[in-house]
């Protein structure tokens, strides 16, 4: 590789820290970095990562909020590095190692990795003599490990400008819910769908505020496809919510929240249950009811702490039949504006993506981005 003469290295550069991207960013972004694989075989490598984090982070006992956290790091990892250039094991632990310093539910890389390899190898973490079931392994494999973990945790903490604040929809789910005055059901629905929108791109491309919206709105819609028994009719707060937040109203200014923006999450966690409902065996939460569990595997449920899992309640006909309902009476998308230039992808072409990770001149990591903390920084 041709050396660039020191002359000619950047003096200083600036980064700014993006908190979400538009649609079109995101999927630029995703493609980009899908190399030669179909969105298909991205979604499955998604979702095995996603079930991988739900399994250990379990297994640990980390709270949800470091779970999630970690998914939401996994995703926007491979918004600027290519999958093909990481293991997924490598870039969700890393993950999970970062999630764990902005929660304060900090483990030592060495504890995340062998509650991992008790996932990752089942049968030997069965044949363990410790009470842990901590899996005996080569003391040269884990600091290889480690170190890997360690050189992608640093990627990370550069991806988010080591912004480490971190607000989630989780509390969001139970002050809208009491505004909107959703029942319990409907609350405890909204929760579930919150905790599986994490293993979309949807925290990516959206504040808390808003995926607690739209996981309530779609926890709805959901609601109304059940069949009910004749002594338990359909949830009147559902319907309510869906005849509210389907149409523009005064409400988009009360709670800061386009109506199609609220379209668009809605079809993104359809879209994950319609997968979960085709595939028995796909990664989806074990904490949904309208999710598989992440390891189905007699062998290594034992093993794994998470939940057994409950049916799924919705056939993927009828998922589908709800999005083509969808389809057919809502709002034309809202245009989007690119956060900087025409072109969305202008942002993460150059020069700024690919010093990620290179001790190349004077990095100035900045909190925000260039419209928040001004050009001059």
């Amino acid at each position: 590789m041709e050396q660039v003469p020191p002359s000619q290295l950047p003096a200083s550069s600036s980064k700014y820290h993006h908190p979400y991207f538009t649609v079109p960013e995101v999927d630029y972004l995703s493609e980009k970095q899908r190399g030669k694989l179909s969105a298909t075989q991205e979604e499955k490598v998604r979702q095995q990562a996603c079930g991988f984090l739900e399994a250990v982070g379990a297994k640990i006992g980390f709270p949800r909020r470091t779970i999630a956290t970690a998914q939401n790091l996994y995703h926007r990892f491979h918004l600027f590095f290519p999958r093909k250039d990481f293991s997924y094991y490598d870039a969700t632990l890393a993950a999970l190692y970062v999630s764990t310093k902005m929660h304060d539910t900090l483990k030592k890389p060495r504890e995340i990795l062998m509650f991992s390899y008790a996932v990752r190898f089942p049968e030997l973490a069965a044949k363990s003599k410790t009470q842990g079931g901590e899996v005996d392994m080569d003391p040269m494999t884990v600091e290889h490990d480690r170190q890997r973990l360690l050189a992608v945790e640093r990627l990370i903490l550069e991806t988010i400008c080591f912004n480490f604040t971190s607000r989630m929809p989780f509390p969001y789910v139970f002050k809208l819910s009491r505004k909107l005055g959703a029942s319990k059901t409907l609350i405890k629905s909204a929760w579930r769908l919150t905790i599986d929108c994490h293993r979309t791109l949807v925290p990516v491309m959206y504040p808390p505020h808003t995926v607690a919206l739209g996981c309530l709105y779609t926890a709805a819609l959901l609601l109304t496809l059940e069949a009910p028994p004749p002594s338990n009719p359909i949830d009147d707060s559902a319907r309510q919510i869906v005849s509210l937040l389907k149409e523009k109203a005064d409400w988009e200014q009360t709670y800061m929240v386009e109506a199609e923006d609220l379209q668009e999450i809605a079809h993104l966690i359809i879209d994950l249950l319609i997968q979960a409902a085709q595939n028995t065996s796909a990664n989806t939460s074990p904490r949904t009811p309208s999710s598989p569990s992440p390891h189905p595997s007699p062998r290594s449920q034992h093993y794994s702490s998470t939940p057994q899992p409950l049916s799924v309640p919705y056939k993927a006909d009828q998922l589908i039949h709800l999005k083509i309902a969808m389809r057919q009476n809502e709002h034309p998308p809202r245009p989007y504006k690119p956060l900087a230039g025409s072109d969305p992808s202008a942002l993460y072409s150059g020069e700024d993506v690919a010093l990620l990770g290179k001790n190349e001149g004077t990095v100035r990591f900045l909190f925000g981005p260039p419209s928040i903390v001004g050009q001059e920084a």
